[in-house]
C-alpha cells in the first residue's frame, strides 16, 4: 500500500503536536518496529526538548528532510559543547541533513506547524535506540527548558 505525505496529513499532524504536553509527535511509514529500515514524520514546535543523543551501539545513520517550517539541527562534541548549528529550513534552502554516526545531535524547532521526514536504520529498539548524553538534562525536568533556551540563544547569536 503506497504511503502518501499529504498537507492534510502534516496539518493533522501538527495540530496533535501542539496540543500535547511533549509538542512533538510522529507518524510512522514502517508497519513494524523491526523494520530494517525506519521511514516517519516528526512534528515538532518551538519548545518541544530532544534530550541530546547519539546512535551508537548500535551504530545507525538517521536523516531529516524539512518538509516544512524551521528546524536547527545542533552537534555537540563529546562534552557537550555545540560544534555546529545547521538550519533547516524549506524557504532558506539546506532541506536535508544525514547525522553520522556517534554525532550528539538534537533538533530546535524554530517555528510552529514544523515537520520533518526522517529515516533511519532499524531496527527500533528502546532501550539502545539511543544513548543519551549525562552532560544535558532528561527529557521532563525542570532544567530542560532552560537548557533548551540557552541552545536556542546560541543559535540566534552565531
Amino acid at each position: 500500500m503506497q504511503k502518501i505525505v499529504s498537507p492534510k496529513l502534516l496539518n493533522e499532524l501538527s495540530q496533535k503536536a501542539v496540543s500535547i504536553p511533549r509538542m512533538r509527535l510522529n507518524h510512522n511509514f514502517h508497519d513494524d518496529l523491526a523494520d530494517p529500515i525506519n521511514r516517519m514524520l516528526n512534528a515538532l514546535e518551538p519548545g518541544t526538548y530532544l534530550q541530546p543523543h547519539k546512535h551508537e551501539n548500535p551504530d545507525k545513520r538517521e536523516v531529516f528532510i524539512v518538509l516544512r517550517g524551521s528546524l536547527a539541527v545542533v552537534f555537540f562534541d563529546d562534552t557537550g559543547n555545540p560544534t555546529e548549528f545547521v538550519l533547516l529550513d524549506t524557504q532558506k534552502g539546506n532541506y536535508a541533513v544525514e547525522i553520522p554516526v556517534g554525532a550528539w545531535h538534537t533538533l530546535i524547532a524554530l517555528e510552529t506547524g514544523s515537520v520533518v521526514y526522517e529515516v533511519k536504520d532499524g531496527p527500533y529498539f528502546p532501550l539502545s535506540d539511543k544513548n543519551f548524553a549525562s552532560w544535558a538534562p532528561n527529557e521532563g525536568t525542570l532544567e530542560c527548558d532552560i537548557y533548551l533556551r540557552k541552545l536556542t540563544d546560541l543559535y540566534y547569536k552565531r
